[in-house]
């Protein structure tokens, strides 16, 4: 699903408040039947861990490790084991293409790669859902569009809801379905 609309629009609220980091004023917050606000705020962030993974525009990687530590570390918070942990971080980063940038630093790679090295992260702890705050954004128009290629294998082989915000009208039109949103408010949803 993409979310489309202008600029302070709400988007990243939105997003924000889907994936547990913002409280809405009013309303629930539900993943896979849990309301995500009725937990007490210490397990707020093992719910928010275990279910949701988050893709960002900037990539928000740990420049002085390697891509390998990067992917782990929803892991190492989940508490999984470190074997465990590389069994997974390396099939997941093999899955995306970059099996062989493993202890590469995240500054040595291209955006597409480090964006990848993000959409790992993301599935590190196998979440239910997805959340993709402008992943192509920063892409040029070739990446960006193989990126987008990897989020929808994703949802489709693995079966995981992806939630995108994107201005990109080409790329909102390729998503099952578009809300669009101006000023707080949804305006339209679309089923594509």
């Amino acid at each position: 699903m993409s979310i489309v609309g202008p600029s302070g629009s709400g988007k990243s609220t939105l997003l924000n408040m889907i994936g547990a980091l913002d409280r809405p004023t009013m309303g629930k917050v539900l993943i896979s039947g849990v309301d995500v606000f009725a937990a007490p705020d210490g397990e707020l962030s093992v719910l928010r861990n275990r279910l949701i993974g988050f893709i960002f525009q900037s990539y928000n990687l740990i420049n002085r490790t390697t891509v390998q530590n990067n992917v782990e570390l929803p892991g190492i918070i989940l508490g999984m084991s470190p074997s465990e942990r590389e069994k997974r971080s390396l099939k997941l980063l093999e899955l995306l293409g970059i099996g062989d940038k493993v202890q590469f630093k995240p500054t040595t790679l291209s955006g597409g790669q480090m964006q990848r090295v993000a959409i790992a992260r993301s599935l590190m702890n196998n979440p239910t859902l997805i959340l993709a705050d402008e992943p192509t954004g920063n892409l040029d128009t070739k990446t960006g569009s193989e990126v987008f290629a990897l989020l929808k294998m994703l949802s489709n082989k693995f079966r995981r809801t992806i939630v995108m915000v994107t201005h990109n009208p080409e790329l909102a039109l390729e998503t099952d379905r578009t809300l669009y949103i101006r000023d707080g408010r949804l305006e339209k949803e679309v089923v594509h």
